[in-house]
C-alpha cells in the first residue's frame, strides 16, 4: 500500500449523556428507559417477548441512532480501510455492504463493524467513499484507533451525531416499507443498500442488514427527518400490528441467531479466530492489518479456546461471567451471554470453552452458586429464521 507524506490531523473524540432524535417518542410510547452507552435508550415497551415474537413472525421497529458512523472520505479510502479491517474490503462495489472486525496489535478485537462502500456521487471525482458503523460504547475509541493507522491521502470524518437510524425488522419489514417508497425493496441482495426516498424523505440509506436474524432493513437519514421515518413506518406497519422494540428484544433476537455482542462475546482480549469469526478475518488479503501476523499462527497452530453456543438441560437461565467446568468441576471456560429464548422456550448461552470441549453434542457444565448444572454444545444458530 502506498501512504501520503502529508501530516494527518489527530482530531480527539469526545461524547456526554445524549438522547437521540425519536427520545421523546419512545417516552410518549411508555418505554422502559435507561442510559445505554451514554444514551437514554428505550429497553423495553410492552415487553421483551411480546416485542421478540413481533419481530420473529411480523414486524417491529427499532431505533438504534446511538450507532456510530464514519465516513472515510478520500484517493486512498481504501487503503485505510483495509489497513484497520479484519475482512477484504476490495471485494466491494458501491452499494455492497460488509461485516468486520478491527483487530488490535494483540490479537484482540478494538470492536465489531458494518463497512459500507458508498457511491460515486458521494465522493469527489477521483476519490472513494466508505461508512464504517460501529457500536456506540467504542465510538470514542474505534476513532482514536483509527485515526492513529490514518497515514493516508483520505479523512475521517465523524456524522454521528447528525445521523439518525431505525431498523425495521421482521418477515412483514419488506411489506410495511414498500408501501412509503417507489423504490423495489425485493431488489436489494442481503448486505446490500441504495439510495433511495421513503416516505417523502430523500437520500435514505436503505440497507438489507440488521441484527436479529428476521430480515428487514436499517434506514439512515439526517436528524431531523428520523422521526417522520418513524412515525410513517408505525402507521404503514399497523396493519401488521408491527410494534417498537428496546434493547432488550434485540439481544434475545441477536443471541438466538449467535450474533457476537461488543463486550460480551469479543473484546480487547478475545481474537476473531477464537470468536467463531474467521469467515470475516482475510489473511490472505492483498493489505497488511493490525495482528495479521498474530492471527497467521493461530490459525496455523489453532486456539486454545473457542466461543460456541450452548443449552440448558434445566430451567436456570445461564449469565455473563459465570464459570464453565467439566465433569469434575474443574474450570474450562466462561459463559460471555445467556437469556431464556423466547423462540425455544429454553435457556440458552454462548461461552468461551476449551477447545476439546467446544464440540457439538459435548457436555459442559455450568456454575450456578453452589451448584453444577448441566448444558450440551450446540452448532449456531441457535434456531433457523
Amino acid at each position: 500500500m502506498s501512504s501520503s507524506s502529508k501530516k494527518v490531523k489527530f482530531i480527539p473524540y469526545t461524547k456526554s449523556m445524549k438522547s437521540t432524535p425519536l427520545t421523546d417518542r419512545h417516552i410518549h410510547l411508555g418505554a422502559k428507559m435507561a442510559e445505554f452507552a451514554g444514551y437514554n435508550m428505550p429497553i423495553s415497551y410492552s415487553g421483551i417477548i411480546d416485542e421478540h415474537q413481533a419481530v420473529r413472525n411480523r414486524v417491529g421497529i427499532f431505533d438504534v441512532s446511538h450507532m456510530g458512523e464514519f465516513i472515510v472520505k478520500g484517493r486512498q479510502a481504501l487503503d485505510l480501510v483495509q489497513a484497520i479491517s479484519s475482512n477484504d474490503a476490495s471485494k466491494l462495489e458501491p452499494g455492497d455492504a460488509q461485516y468486520a472486525c478491527l483487530p488490535n496489535d494483540h490479537g484482540g478485537i478494538v470492536d465489531d463493524m458494518l463497512v459500507y462502500r458508498l457511491f460515486g456521487d458521494m465522493c469527489a471525482e477521483g476519490e472513494q467513499a466508505f461508512m464504517l458503523v460501529v457500536n456506540a460504547s467504542n465510538m470514542e475509541k474505534d476513532w482514536n484507533w483509527i485515526q492513529s493507522k490514518n497515514t493516508f491521502d483520505t479523512r475521517l470524518i465523524n456524522i454521528s451525531d447528525e445521523t439518525g437510524l431505525i431498523a425495521v425488522q421482521g418477515p412483514k419489514a419488506s411489506a410495511v416499507l414498500q408501501k412509503l417508497t417507489a423504490q423495489d425493496l425485493s431488489s436489494i441482495a442481503y448486505y446490500h443498500f441504495v439510495k433511495g426516498n421513503i416516505a417523502g424523505v430523500d437520500n435514505v440509506v436503505i440497507s438489507a442488514t440488521g441484527y436479529t436474524g428476521s430480515g428487514g432493513f436499517e434506514l439512515y437519514c439526517k436528524n431531523e427527518y428520523t422521526a417522520t421515518l418513524w412515525d410513517a413506518v408505525m402507521e404503514a406497519g399497523a396493519e401488521f400490528n408491527i410494534l417498537p422494540c428496546g434493547l432488550g428484544a434485540r439481544d434475545t433476537l441477536r443471541l438466538e441467531m449467535g450474533f457476537c455482542l461488543y463486550g460480551n462475546d469479543i473484546d480487547d482480549t478475545t481474537s476473531p479466530l477464537e470468536a467463531g469469526l474467521g469467515w470475516i478475518t482475510k489473511l490472505k488479503k492483498n493489505a497488511d492489518f493490525p495482528s495479521k501476523a498474530i492471527l497467521e499462527q493461530q490459525k496455523k497452530e489453532g486456539v486454545q479456546k473457542q466461543l460456541c453456543g450452548f443449552v440448558m438441560g434445566e430451567r436456570r437461565v445461564p449469565r455473563h461471567g459465570y464459570e464453565v467446568c467439566d465433569e469434575m468441576g474443574i474450570k474450562i471456560g466462561e459463559v460471555t451471554s445467556g437469556t431464556q429464548s423466547p423462540t425455544l422456550d429454553q435457556p440458552i448461552g454462548m461461552a468461551y470453552v476449551a477447545i476439546a470441549y467446544a464440540k457439538t453434542g459435548k457436555s459442559i457444565w455450568i456454575r450456578m452458586g453452589s451448584k453444577l448444572l448441566e448444558a450440551k454444545v450446540t452448532k449456531l444458530p441457535f434456531v433457523q429464521i
